[in-house]
């Protein structure tokens, strides 16, 4: 184990880098989302800082942290004595590593740098603390300048182990997060799970947030608008990309919604209409494509959500893109569209989604790797500008509780329901 662990000052960039209150949030969303008790292992502190109040925020019903705060101990100790008796009672403060037990989430206060030696020495260290299925999150800065060899190290485990991560551009300077696991978790571990939150998107209101593809969009819109206005001051034409900007941010609208708490609840995919509920074998699914499904396949319009959540709690075990045609997403024809295919494995048996592009929509959004799990109605991708989804459930397990026709909501509406 490398000495950052157990002296926080050897994490961050010094004097330039600090972690804010979204930047710490996305850090601490794995300890977060477990609604159940779980063990979480804060090291790299230097001192009371939004990290540590996000980790203490973060521990749900039976949890437990513990922080290690080096030479800060004392400091940090006091600190969480004076919030309460009850955080004072559920956290627990060390000088060392080797004081700290293995832990369900292990959260790295500060952003690594350095040399990839030390990068791989940390990681790996860390590693060892986190139980079976347990996640590492961390952060690096999102500059390549910035984060050296250090972040192209960390950026090689999250090819091989990332199971997700966050571009928290609002940060000084902006971070990258990522969740790493080394060992495969539960399926059934999924259903303990609440939905993770995407602290990259914008918040507008409580219920409401823009994906942080709308916000790219509409500044690309904006940006436009500002380039032509300077060039051609007397011209009109900049209020086009200007007034486009506010449409295209709606477009990609990422309301919350109340995921339906029943075991036996399959929720929709998607916002839009059913186009075909029916049993199939299907050989697009390739080596997936051999038992009978129940598909329930919806049509989103260019103004509905365009989110896309996961129908059941289960680990994604594949994702793969099959190649077709663009053909408009609510004719037959699109069965043979370009789609990617999301294989869940869960408690019930195997459940696919398929994100099937349109005649508008030509680019596919997904953000589940292999090895992550998504808990019931999380957000998992997106599709932009009209689309298809399609839930395959085995046809043996569910029956269908929607027909064609029907209007769905994504997250919330009951497509079926298990046997």
């Amino acid at each position: 184990m490398t000495e950052s662990a157990n002296a926080p000052a050897q994490t961050g960039l010094a004097g330039f880098s600090r972690v804010d209150g979204r930047a710490a949030a996305a850090l601490a969303a794995d300890f977060a989302r477990r609604t159940g008790p779980a063990s979480g292992l804060l090291v790299g502190v230097s001192g009371p800082s939004e990290v540590l109040s996000a980790a203490i925020e973060a521990l749900g019903a039976g949890g437990e942290l513990t922080v290690v705060a080096g030479s800060a101990s004392d400091e940090v100790r006091a600190h969480v004595a004076a919030a309460s008796a009850l955080v004072d009672a559920r956290v627990r403060v060390v000088e060392s590593l080797a004081e700290a037990d293995p832990a369900d989430a292990v959260i790295v206060a500060e952003p690594l740098r350095g040399s990839a030696e030390s990068a791989r020495a940390e990681i790996d260290g860390l590693a060892k603390q986190l139980t079976a299925g347990g996640v590492l999150s961390l952060a690096v800065p999102a500059a390549e300048f910035l984060a050296g060899p250090a972040g192209a190290e960390v950026a090689r485990y999250a090819d091989s182990h990332g199971i997700g991560s966050d571009l928290v551009l609002l940060n000084p300077p902006p971070l990258r997060v990522h969740r790493l696991r080394f060992t495969a978790a539960d399926p059934a571990l999924a259903e303990s799970l609440a939905p993770l939150a995407r602290t990259s998107s914008v918040k507008l209101s409580r219920t409401m947030n823009i994906d942080s593809n709308g916000v790219a969009a509409a500044a690309i819109s904006l940006g436009a608008a500002a380039l032509i206005r300077s060039v051609r001051p007397r011209s009109r034409a900049w209020l086009l990309p200007a007034l486009a900007a506010g449409p295209v941010a709606a477009f990609f609208r990422d309301p919350q919604r109340d995921v339906p708490a029943d075991p036996s609840a399959v929720v929709a995919a998607s916002d839009g209409k059913v186009l075909s509920v029916e049993r199939l074998h299907d050989d697009k699914l390739g080596t997936w494509g051999d038992q009978e499904y129940l598909r329930i396949a919806v049509f989103l319009s260019v103004l509905d959500v365009h989110v896309n959540r996961a129908p059941v709690a289960g680990r994604v075990a594949d994702q793969f893109v099959v190649d077709g045609g663009f053909a408009a997403a609510m004719k037959p024809e699109a069965e043979h569209n370009v789609a990617a295919y999301t294989v869940l494995d869960t408690t019930r048996g195997r459940v696919v989604v398929a994100q099937r592009t349109g005649l508008i929509a030509r680019r596919i959004v997904h953000r589940a790797p292999v090895g992550a799990l998504l808990a019931k109605g999380e957000r998992f991708g997106l599709i932009r500008f009209g689309s298809r989804t399609d839930v395959y459930l085995p046809a043996d397990l569910a029956t269908a509780e929607v027909a064609v026709g029907d209007r769905v909501v994504g997250g919330e509406t009951v497509i079926a329901r298990w046997i």
